[in-house]
């Protein structure tokens, strides 16, 4: 099960993020946090399979679109590995 917590413009992601989640999440996308929230910070984040790493970027694209982007920020040590598997260092902010 996912959380997300919205304080201001930071939303913090907690929980396990997995396909499962991702098809019932998916229809509310647009909705999980307000258009303020520049920041998703995924240190809370314990798991996550492939499903789950595609539904953060698709979050991460769809508001690039809109030219509000969107910060990936502290990822959980087993999302780290992930994203360095799948060479995703330009979308995800390892250092912060």
């Amino acid at each position: 099960m996912i959380e997300f917590s919205v304080q201001g413009s930071v939303c913090q992601v907690s929980g396990m993020l997995e396909q499962h989640d991702v098809v019932s999440l998916w229809p509310a996308r647009q909705e999980l946090f307000p258009d303020e929230v520049d920041t998703l910070v995924l240190s809370g984040l314990s798991y996550s399979d492939s499903a789950g790493i595609a539904f953060l970027l698709a979050l991460w694209r769809q508001r690039l679109t809109y030219g509000r982007p969107l910060q990936l920020i502290q990822p959980s040590e087993q999302l780290s590995r992930l994203v360095e598997l799948y060479d995703l260092q330009a979308c995800f902010n390892l250092q912060a």
